[in-house]
């Protein structure tokens, strides 16, 4: 039976021993099942046909993604449950799915009491998943999935990456809410009886407490996560895949350093699914090669792709520049994009490349911004020299360097005007630089983010406190201080961001304010995640300013 015709039948068949961990507690396969059971009943007795699934456990998760497919019904996966989201979702779906306490737009569906059975496998041509894309070039959109395409892939899947792969739990640091956490974290393991962690690895040192004891483990992570490794080993971690953007050259040694061996890299997206992968050794550059069924061939420097991964058949243009190399191909960034600016059109992959030869700058992304005017925004991570100019000349010494560049790219009245300069790329959970995390970061209320550490418990973030923010208006007048709600917000919004946190507010224990912040300082906030709570300290040179815990709902 290959793994496509195993995820089909998963309700029908005996199940396993063990289909998962729950920390360290097993989830026995006839348990998994009964909840699938569950689920099944009671989306077939729903009237409804789309429902909305969010859920942080993905074992749980499962259950309820294959009891929706096995009652006939659509899933659709929104990557959050932000305001915009849950508004949206509510002109597209019945009820929602999920194992927190759901917004009020979404009505609630709860598994029932008695279980369902299946007698019959899934439909491989229906067509029950939407899931939307990263939001990397714009708003999000939703893309409907058939079941074959989704089995197909896992079967490939199992083709190019089995045979090295042990019999491990698979644990994830990447959401299944995205393609490439269900494939990789919840359909492979289901698919090939590997068991699958319900837990999220958030920091480093969560590998060895969600391992089970005598177990080894398969990793499924981001860029964004292996880029921040720190000073430690994760031994029993067998393989390590990395998808959502190519791994950056500098984090390679670090994995080799903690790991052992390099990352599996996923190259493909949300619209093509899986296309090609590499293993990169000690920095050593490797090219692309296509997974298992997929046809590449290159025109104008441009990717084509022919898939069955695919609606059609037919050959399909990607959203790369490529080269093809012996062996397969190598990505050349993205293909040319045309914006108008100031009715001057602008070519964004010009743009970019001009800058990227920059010595000054070691990564960046370009944004739209609308406010006040259309105008493109810069959001950079300097590279040693870049930073030097930085502290030496200040932010627009930097800045005016980098306009000079484009100075025979872009007329200059399209010029970009606004700049972020930060230690690393904001990224969502799946290693994506999304728009809406982009945009984020113009948001004059948010503190310049300097320098960002891994620390044993969580994370060290560096942040200047500017006298231009606009909280210290009124806060105040002669003797401005940063307001103790700030520090608090601040807290919520980079302990959201860096961990991922999906809860709501749920209140706050043990706050205290000891020293006043004012402007031009540079403070540190650390932070500390455990399901369910987020300790936060304000302090600079042993100084303390604020701490406190803030709760959140938790499954």
């Amino acid at each position: 039976m290959t793994p496509a015709e195993r995820l089909a039948a998963l309700l029908t068949l005996p199940p396993p021993a063990v289909a998962g961990w729950r920390r360290h507690e097993p989830v026995a396969g006839a348990d998994f099942l009964q909840e699938a059971g569950r689920w099944q009943a009671a989306f077939a007795a729903h009237p409804g046909q789309r429902f909305a699934l969010f859920f942080q456990d993905s074992l749980r998760f499962a259950a309820a993604l294959f009891g929706l497919w096995q009652a006939g019904k659509q899933a659709w996966l929104p990557g959050d449950l932000t305001a915009a989201s849950r508004q949206a979702l509510a002109a597209q779906v019945d009820a929602l799915a999920c194992d927190q306490p759901p917004p009020p737009e979404l009505p609630r569906i709860e598994p029932a009491d008695t279980a369902a059975t299946a007698s019959t496998p899934l439909d491989p041509n229906a067509c029950q998943l939407v899931v939307f894309t990263s939001g990397s070039t714009g708003e999000p959109q939703a893309l409907p999935k058939r079941l074959g395409q989704l089995f197909d892939e896992i079967t490939a899947q199992e083709q190019a990456f089995g045979a090295t792969a042990p019999a491990a739990v698979v644990l994830a640091s990447v959401s299944h809410q995205h393609i490439y956490g269900l494939l990789f974290r919840v359909l492979w393991p289901l698919a090939t009886a590997r068991p699958l962690q319900a837990q999220t690895v958030v920091v480093l040192e969560d590998i060895a407490e969600l391992t089970p004891t005598g177990h080894r483990a398969i990793l499924i992570a981001s860029p964004a996560h292996l880029s921040r490794l720190p000073d430690w080993q994760a031994p029993g971690v067998e393989q390590v895949f990395s998808s959502g953007s190519p791994l950056p050259d500098a984090a390679l040694p670090d994995c080799l350093r903690v790991f052992g061996h390099a990352p599996i890299e996923v190259y493909g997206s949300s619209e093509t699914g899986g296309i090609a992968w590499r293993q990169r050794q000690d920095g050593a550059a490797a090219h692309w090669q296509a997974l298992p069924g997929v046809q590449w061939r290159i025109e104008d420097e441009r990717l084509w792709l022919r898939s069955p991964h695919l609606e059609s058949s037919d050959w399909m243009p990607g959203a790369d520049r490529a080269q093809a190399v012996a062996g397969g191909f190598e990505l050349r960034g993205r293909a040319d994009q045309i914006v108008k600016i100031a009715e001057k059109r602008v070519s964004l992959a010009a743009v970019e490349a001009a800058l990227r030869a920059s010595p000054l700058l070691a990564e960046l992304r370009l944004v739209l911004l609308t406010e006040p005017r259309e105008q493109l925004g810069v959001v950079a991570v300097p590279s040693e020299a870049g930073w030097q100019l930085h502290d030496g000349q200040g932010r627009r010494a930097l800045a005016e360097a980098l306009r000079t560049r484009l100075a025979d790219v872009v007329e200059r009245v399209a010029l970009p005007r606004r700049f972020r300069f930060l230690p690393e790329l904001p990224v969502n959970a799946q290693g994506k630089a999304t728009q809406a995390r982009l945009l984020a970061e113009f948001d004059p209320r948010r503190p310049l983010l300097r320098a960002i550490q891994t620390t044993a418990s969580g994370q060290d973030l560096t942040l200047f406190i500017d006298s231009a923010l606009p909280q210290f208006e009124g806060h105040f007048p002669g003797h401005p201080i940063l307001a103790g709600v700030v520090q608090v917000e601040w807290a919520q919004l980079f302990g959201r961001e860096r961990f991922g946190i999906a809860g709501e507010f749920a209140g706050i224990e043990a706050l205290k304010f000891q020293q006043v912040i004012t402007p031009g300082q540079q403070v540190t906030l650390s932070l500390a995640w455990t399901p369910g709570r987020l300790d936060f300290r304000f302090h600079a040179s042993g100084r303390p300013f604020s701490s406190g815990r803030i709760q959140f709902s938790t499954p």
